[in-house]
């Protein structure tokens, strides 16, 4: 028999483990009738092996390795890489019939924001689409969203797009899912929130981290996720028993919009069921909604407080500036309650709001 055999050997993925045996027992001028003699298997076993219509067993490839020199550990690996290829070959071509799923999502927006990789090959943005999800395939998507929009379907609005509103939902749990936070403590939560209230004078760079650490203090992860359009500017869901999602983008871009949506979402923390998840919507109105704005409301700017300064009937720069001062709390809140309110058309004192910048916060973690 030929010596110098090598035991090392780089597979082809594609070639059965039965071309890597019978090139083996080639350089040894070893028959495949000999083989079996020596192995104890029957030669048809031995055949099919070569010619891929059977696999090598573990028991297989322990004989192999005492009568060719070559380790079982080889012959095991060489078969499980040939049945990953041929499973991921399957896949391939069983998703390859699915991609029209894709053009359910903003899969361009998903890329600009670096979501999913970059392709335009339509088998590879679904098999991007599906890890991102963290499914098998799209039924099995269906199958977990649809029970997930069970919770949500009363509260988003029918203009939102249930597609669209899962890839920015998912972005917030995979970033929530990252963040380290203590569990989740109702009592320091609701005290937390008056230091919170305070964070309103200040500017996004200087409150975002430290909107993100008080909160994450008392089990509530904070998370800014860029906008996409048909979704929404605020969600609110439990990851876990102990740990609690706010989720927020920039959807209206002033920071009576920002504050007053994250109050509403802290609200739904204090006041209402782990199980549900509630999507921001002043198209909708329930008794959870109703109560989650009053809470809003009320933290921003306290219930006696704010009667005492509209039953003056003064609206102008200088009360409301001295009012916001007096609450230790921005103008621009202000005027967005007094703009609800009706107190102030929509578009009186929008100056002293403060407009904020998506690269002012940490939108990509």
């Amino acid at each position: 028999m030929a010596k110098n055999v090598k035991n090392e050997y780089v597979p082809d993925y594609v070639s059965k483990p039965g071309d890597t045996l019978l090139e083996t027992i080639n350089a040894l001028d070893m028959s495949q009738a000999e083989l079996a003699k020596r192995t104890g298997r029957p030669a048809k076993t031995i055949n099919e092996i070569i010619t891929g219509k059977t696999k090598i067993l573990p028991e297989t490839a322990i004989q192999f390795e005492k009568v060719l020199g070559i380790p079982a550990s080889f012959w095991n690996n060489r078969q499980r890489r040939y049945d990953e290829f041929v499973a991921a070959e399957k896949e391939q071509a069983r998703l390859a019939k699915q991609t029209k799923w894709v053009k359910n999502f903003p899969v361009k927006t998903m890329m600009n924001h670096q979501w999913i990789t970059k392709t335009g090959n339509p088998s590879e943005i679904l098999n991007h689409l599906l890890v991102y999800f963290g499914v098998a395939s799209p039924k099995a998507w269906e199958n977990h969203w649809n029970s997930v929009r069970v919770h949500y379907r009363k509260s988003a609005t029918i203009e939102s797009d249930p597609y669209a509103l899962s890839a920015w939902l998912r972005k917030g749990e995979q970033v929530a899912l990252s963040r380290c936070c203590s569990p989740y403590n109702r009592q320091a939560f609701k005290s937390v929130l008056y230091k919170i209230r305070a964070l309103t004078l200040k500017s996004p760079d200087t409150f975002c981290s430290e909107l993100v650490k008080l909160c994450a203090s008392c089990g509530v992860a904070v998370v800014f996720v860029p906008y996409l359009p048909k979704t929404a500017s605020g969600a609110t869901r439990w990851i876990n028993p102990a740990k609690a999602l706010i989720q927020l983008s920039l959807k209206f871009g002033s920071d009576d919009h920002f504050w007053f949506s994250f109050f509403h979402e802290a609200g739904h923390i204090l006041n209402h069921s782990k199980k549900a998840i509630f999507i921001e919507n002043k198209h909708y109105s329930s008794s959870e909604e109703d109560e989650a704005n009053r809470f809003a409301a009320d933290m921003l700017i306290p219930p006696a407080e704010y009667r005492k300064f509209v039953e003056k009937d003064l609206f102008n720069k200088h009360s409301v500036l001295a009012f916001a001062k007096k609450l230790e709390v921005s103008p621009g809140v202000v005027i967005g309650r007094l703009q609800h309110d009706k107190f102030l058309k929509y578009n009186e004192m929008n100056d002293l709001k403060r407009r904020f910048k998506a690269e002012s916060f940490d939108l990509m973690e």
